[in-house]
């Protein structure tokens, strides 16, 4: 059996596994559509996209049409009936689903960095830093599209194509256009033609360059676009509390338990920073954004924020949650979860295994600057 595997090229087996899985779930499809896709596909992953990126408050699937809701009451008497509705954000099922796939995608991506000898350096990771934020930044594009278009404005993007810019098409997306970076920036460091010692320099530039038009973008429609504003003090707030407690919470660590921090180094910082922001961006527009002169105040779309937020409300009395709110016990399981991360990433770990030391962080570190990214963005811009 040993034999048998040392001989089993492990690309190979991934691309065989890919191709595998697709094969089952269109033949789940084709032979049991009403169980497969109507009630799991569409149910759980399809369905919700479609309602976001109509904006509605849900879709309900009715044979082969597809109805858009915007009452909740008549959202709430759709389910009553057992018809299969689907609202905008994650389930546990979805979110599931989705970290399954995303571990799957993670090994091939590592795969590939294997092959082309990349991603061993920590400034891998710096150098990725401004697609994580693109990410947020693309999905605030498509909240702006929405948004022009329940005014009787014409999107730039319109469904089906706005999909690709909605959770969790958008991780994909980003992937696609982090990929072609990367790709293009090795071309350029290995090309005789041009003088550029690492890849690392173009990545970053390329990234900061994509980031930029998208914000730009968004500036634009802040300015020509009625359903589209700017509110300033929201990135002020946010980019300010979050490197506050960030630097504060990382000077207690280096003092006290210095250990956590001996395997990451400055990663660890970063990752501390990166889900920070993402629990003070949900903080401020959960609980305090007419406070702060924000148009309207933001729900949570995510199961474990909805839950926290829930827990929190039905602990505290009515008076004191009114007072001091009810997101922040989210802030704390963020702070809280990246210094576990960081802790569980020690020397040993590098010293094994560094590249996928790297792609581990860099996928958790993604999948809190990204929605922290949209959360403080959209708040921003009022949409």
């Amino acid at each position: 059996m040993a034999a048998i595997a040392e001989r089993v090229d492990p690309v190979r087996a991934w691309v065989l596994a890919a191709i595998a899985g697709v094969t089952a779930l269109a033949g789940g499809i084709l032979a049991f559509p009403d169980a497969v896709y109507d009630s799991f596909v569409w149910h759980y992953f399809w369905g919700p996209i479609h309602a976001d990126a109509a904006g509605a408050r849900c879709a309900v699937l009715a044979g082969d049409a597809v109805r858009l809701l915007d009452n909740a009451n008549a959202c709430t008497a759709a389910v009553s009936r057992g018809a299969i509705v689907a609202e905008p954000g994650y389930t546990l099922v979805s979110e599931a689903g989705y970290a399954i796939v995303l571990l799957f995608m993670l090994i091939g991506v590592w795969f590939m960095l294997r092959r082309l000898d990349l991603g061993r350096d920590r400034a891998f990771l710096f150098a990725l830093l401004p697609f994580m934020f693109v990410g947020g930044a693309l999905r605030v594009v498509e909240d702006a599209n929405v948004a022009i278009a329940a005014e009787g404005g014409v999107p730039a993007i319109s469904y089906p194509l706005s999909a690709i810019v909605i959770s969790p098409v958008i991780y994909f997306t980003v992937f696609v256009i982090t990929l072609a970076a990367v790709l293009g920036s090795v071309w350029l460091s290995r090309t005789e033609r041009f003088d550029i010692e690492e890849y690392y320099r173009p990545l970053l530039w390329i990234g900061i360059t994509v980031l930029a038009i998208n914000v730009g973008y968004l500036l634009a429609l802040a300015v020509g676009t009625a359903p589209v504003e700017f509110y300033p003090q929201m990135p002020v707030l946010v980019l300010g509390f979050t490197t506050a407690i960030a630097v504060a919470v990382w000077a207690g660590v280096r003092r006290f338990v210095p250990e956590i921090t001996y395997g990451t180094e400055r990663i660890g910082f970063v990752i501390l920073w990166g889900h920070t922001l993402d629990g003070v961006a949900n903080v401020i527009a959960s609980d305090w954004a007419l406070a702060i002169g924000l148009p309207f105040e933001y729900s949570a779309k995510h199961p474990v924020n909805r839950f926290i937020i829930d827990a929190t409300q039905g602990i505290l009395p009515e008076s004191t949650a009114a007072t001091i709110g009810t997101a922040w016990p989210f802030l704390f399981v963020k702070v809280i979860a990246a210094l576990l991360v960081v802790w569980l990433f020690d020397e040993t770990i590098f010293e094994e295994s560094p590249r996928y030391a790297i792609l581990l962080l860099i996928a958790i570190l993604a999948v809190g600057l990204g929605p922290g990214t949209r959360d403080m963005l959209r708040a921003t811009f009022g949409i």
